[in-house]
């Protein structure tokens, strides 16, 4: 057997302390005693199983040789075995009285039974070790650290979550190591990285499984744009399935360990993945992205400098021409001096979910979520509890939109004793999810004319703030696309292309009624004469013509429309139900029309291209049987003069 200089000059040292305390040792055995002597002179001579055995023939010889099972156990524990120096010191270190220079095994001994998930023995050989008063700063406040993780896996022992994970299909997990699992906004890809063993000859990939129906299908590799010879994996997708950003490493165009990289969907196609570049990458470690579902904004693990850890969660923001602002660091308040990693931000993107051992929680590595509150702070990260945080390290973890459903990955062995990884789905407890829950809106956008797809800007505003809070493009071939819609806001929907009148719409839940996906093609009027459209995000009270502060969002849209269309004339036309007097009805829509256009003339719009005109009662586009047929029909709409 080989090992490193420094590995075998600690065996010499150990075995030359051990020479010194022949004197002292615990035995009464006089062959055990020789034998024990023995094993020192074959450590000195790098014979290491042959000390071992002289070791395990000192203690056939007196099975209370303390000193003999401790030594045994500290030569497996170097050797890799660590059942067998748990079993040693097991039998060894109660046969002697408390002792100060047994410090660090009274340390080594507690780490072990931290490692088999036995917290109150760990916690005991912790607080023995403490009162030694060793000098070793390091294991003295790691050893103040575990107890404190101790006592809360106790606690959360205590008190499980129902948390019932099931194994994905055999469709899924089909290979050796499966992990990191995202899925779209609709759920129907399923996308992953997978790799046959952990072997270097087997390298990662990206995997994408298609829903059809409640089934997966068999995974294919993503793209042969993307898969290479080389490492791709961590990847994450956007909510409308368009962007993807994952980690390669040793590309020609890598400048750190490891690069994040970006690719875009046209169709079915991939582009070329371009490395994000120095804006983002670092000369350091940068992984395990998790994209907003909109595609602009990009947390990751990185262990660049100027971070509070080793490996910290950082955040970057993506510019209207496509570019990528400098990252900036979660800070405290998510990051610890430990490893925060995995990041996992939620379609709403109101929570975010990781891994981290800084945190206390139940030893190694467990998943924590915190809240993005109102002030842009995060809220002091939550451990998700047990069992599905245990004393050994666990992955990355995905919730859906709906906060219904979980994915997460888990190490497994096989029957043959192979470690191997496995994708797993849950029900996702009350506790667990996300602080708002969102569905999504889907489509294609349409030429009116042509009925033929093409590619639209398609943006979704808070109409309450007044904020862009997604922008994606309809794809330019299918003119599909996808946007998430969270509960407990008021939307407003624009889908806008070059040479085409802007289409507005609307999305209230504010109520609590029950998020559900909605269906919404889109057909864009080619600007000519007689075009038209509803302005749907313009609101009044109740017989009222002043316009609520929240159409600020939906008039700034038509100022830019007819900025951007210098030539453009229009009528702004107002419409109400058939509620109140005939009379009363052309009034209010007459004064609504006019404040419209009052507030074009207010922002730079010459009054040379608008007329405005009320018509009442009289134009409905839905029968007024109903609430909801006579809110249609209280309406705005732009036509094209």
């Amino acid at each position: 057997m080989k090992y490193k200089p420094l590995l075998t000059a600690f065996l010499l040292m150990l075995g030359t302390a051990s020479m010194a305390q022949t004197s002292k040792l615990s035995t009464t055995s006089a062959k055990a005693e020789r034998l024990y002597e023995k094993a020192d002179a074959y450590v000195r001579a790098r014979d290491f199983d042959r000390a071992l055995q002289s070791l395990n023939e000192a203690i056939e010889k007196d099975p209370k040789f303390a000193e003999a099972y401790i030594r045994a156990a500290s030569l497996y524990k170097i050797l890799g075995n660590k059942a067998a120096a748990f079993e040693n010191l097991e039998k060894g270190l109660p046969l002697l009285p408390f002792s100060k220079g047994q410090s660090n095994n009274y340390y080594e001994f507690a780490e072990l039974y931290f490692d088999r998930g036995n917290y109150q023995a760990a916690k005991e050989w912790y607080e023995t070790f403490l009162k030694t008063g060793s000098t070793n700063a390091k294991q003295v406040e790691w050893a103040r650290r575990q107890i404190k993780t101790a006592a809360f896996a106790q606690e959360a022992m205590e008190q499980p979550v129902q948390f019932n994970p099931e194994q994905l299909p055999g469709t899924l997990n089909r290979f050796g190591l499966q992990y990191f699992p995202y899925t779209t906004a609709d759920q129907r890809y399923f996308i992953y990285t997978a790799r046959q063993s952990g072997r270097p000859d087997h390298d990662e990939n990206i995997y994408v499984s298609e829903r059809k129906g409640e089934e997966w299908q068999a995974p294919v590799s993503i793209s042969d744009n993307i898969n290479s010879p080389a490492n791709e994996g961590a990847a994450t997708i956007s909510g409308d399935g368009k962007t993807l950003v994952f980690t390669s490493c040793n590309r020609p165009d890598t400048q750190g360990d490891c690069d994040l990289y970006i690719s875009f969907r046209t169709g079915s196609e991939w582009s070329k993945p371009q490395n994000m570049g120095k804006a983002v990458n670092s000369k350091a470690w940068d992984s395990q992205p998790s994209l907003s579902a909109d595609g602009r904004t990009l947390y990751f693990t990185s262990t660049r400098g100027g971070g509070v850890g080793k490996e910290d969660i950082w955040v970057t923001h993506r510019n209207d021409d496509g570019s990528w602002q400098k990252p900036v660091n979660l800070g405290r308040e998510v990051n610890s001096t430990g490893r925060d990693m995995a990041p996992s931000i939620h379609m709403s993107g109101s929570t975010l979910y990781f891994v981290s051992d800084g945190h206390i929680g139940l030893g190694g590595l467990d998943i924590f979520k915190t809240n993005l509150k109102e002030n842009g702070k995060w809220t002091e990260p939550q451990n998700l509890g047990y069992p599905l945080n245990t004393h050994a390290d666990e992955g990355s973890l995905f919730i859906t939109p709906d906060s219904e459903i979980g994915y997460y990955s888990r190490q497994v062995n096989t029957d043959a004793g192979v470690p191997g990884i496995q994708l797993y789905r849950f029900d996702v407890p009350t506790e667990w999810r996300s602080r708002v829950n969102s569905t999504y809106a889907q489509g294609r956008v349409f030429d009116a004319d042509s009925k033929k797809p093409i590619s639209a800007q398609v943006q979704l505003y808070d109409v309450e703030a007044d904020s862009l809070v997604q922008q994606v493009g309809s794809d330019k071939v299918s003119g599909e696309y996808t946007v998430v819609l969270t509960q407990g806001k008021q939307y407003a929907l624009y889908v806008s292309a070059p040479n085409y009148l802007m289409n507005s719409r609307s999305f209230d839940y504010t109520s609590s009624k029950a998020l559900s996906p909605i269906a919404l093609d889109v057909y864009l009027e080619p600007i000519k004469s007689g075009a038209a459209m509803v302005l749907s995000n313009l609101f009044f009270d109740t017989g009222k013509y002043a316009l609520e502060k929240k159409s600020k969002t939906e008039l700034d849209k038509l100022v830019t429309f007819l900025q951007q269309n210098p030539k453009v004339k229009i009528e702004i036309s107002g419409h109400t139900d058939n509620v109140g007097s005939d009379q009363a009805n052309q009034v209010l829509s007459e004064r609504r029309a006019k404040s419209v256009v009052d507030y074009l003339a207010s922002h730079g719009i010459s009054k040379e291209r608008f007329r405005h005109k009320g018509y009442g009662e009289t134009r409905p586009v839905k029968p007024n049987k109903s609430e909801e047929d006579r809110q249609m029909n209280r309406r705005i709409e732009m036509r094209i003069l």
